[in-house]
């Protein structure tokens, strides 16, 4: 990987795609990390030999990054994208993984001929199970989408989808998707506790029981479809659980209200 690489931000996300890229063979001299907390540049300097910096005013005037990464929480992102306006042109492209922001709100601050991929990951990217879809601006080339995917697959799969505007349903199913299933955990618990279970135990097979159905999910060829068919024997225990989970007013339709009220939201937050 003979890509130069400017990272805006080393957070959680932002740390572990460094994470995975320093694994797949990016040379640590190649990559530039704009990280305003001293304490984790310093970390991040000496542990990984890349170079921090506390702000853009200290880039190099010569350096021509082949991407800039902007790994910054979607509220400042206002404030953080105008200073590297002028590294924009036709061999730098600019990646995004803030939600919310448009390629159009990108273009407003670094300039109509900057060339940017919005991207939307998730959560599980920190274990290298994440899921992220990009949407490419005017003007990104084949090549340069192709450094995006790159990047991107070192903490999980990528999509890509023209119509930008699938982005906020993106978002509503796999960008927010991880606390939905946190949830269900959280609730299968709950039940196991209020039918008399000891909570420690009711929270240890909850947890376990739902990781250990993704990982089967994971590793299985089968629709999810055929996987709840093959664990559903007729007129068993988990055969009347489906029958209130699927019945007209069950799982389904609050799913379909909770989704349509993340992409609702998602809408707003991009103006």
């Amino acid at each position: 990987m003979n890509t130069t690489l400017l990272l805006v931000g080393c957070g959680k996300m932002g740390g572990a795609m460094l994470d995975g890229w320093l694994a797949r063979g990016l040379d640590p001299d190649r990559v530039w990390i704009v990280e305003p907390n001293a304490e984790t540049a310093a970390d991040l300097a000496s542990r990984l030999g890349v170079h921090t910096l506390a702000g853009a005013d200290g880039l190099p005037a010569d350096l021509k990054p082949d991407v800039v990464l902007f790994a910054v929480k979607p509220q400042v992102m206002d404030q953080a994208m105008p200073p590297y306006a002028r590294l924009a042109g036709p061999d730098t492209v600019f990646l995004s993984i803030a939600a919310g922001r448009t390629l159009a709100s990108f273009g407003a601050a670094l300039g109509d001929h900057a060339l940017v991929v919005r991207s939307m990951p998730n959560t599980p990217a920190a274990v290298g199970r994440g899921i992220t879809v990009c949407c490419a601006g005017p003007g990104v080339t084949e090549a340069q989408r192709a450094l995006c995917q790159s990047l991107l697959e070192a903490v999980g799969a990528v999509d890509w989808v023209e119509d930008e505007s699938l982005i906020d349903a993106v978002t509503a199913v796999s960008g927010s998707g991880p606390a939905y299933v946190f949830l269900l955990t959280e609730c299968l618990a709950r039940a196991g506790a209020r039918l008399g279970l000891p909570p420690d135990l009711a929270a240890r097979l909850a947890r376990a029981t739902v990781s250990g159905a993704g990982e089967l999910m994971h590793q299985a060829p089968d629709d999810p479809a055929v996987l709840r068919q093959n664990v559903t024997s007729p007129g068993g225990t988990t055969a009347a659980a489906l029958a209130v989970l699927m019945d007209d007013d069950g799982l389904q339709p609050l799913m379909d209200a909770a989704v349509t009220a993340a992409e609702r939201r998602s809408r707003e937050l991009a103006g």
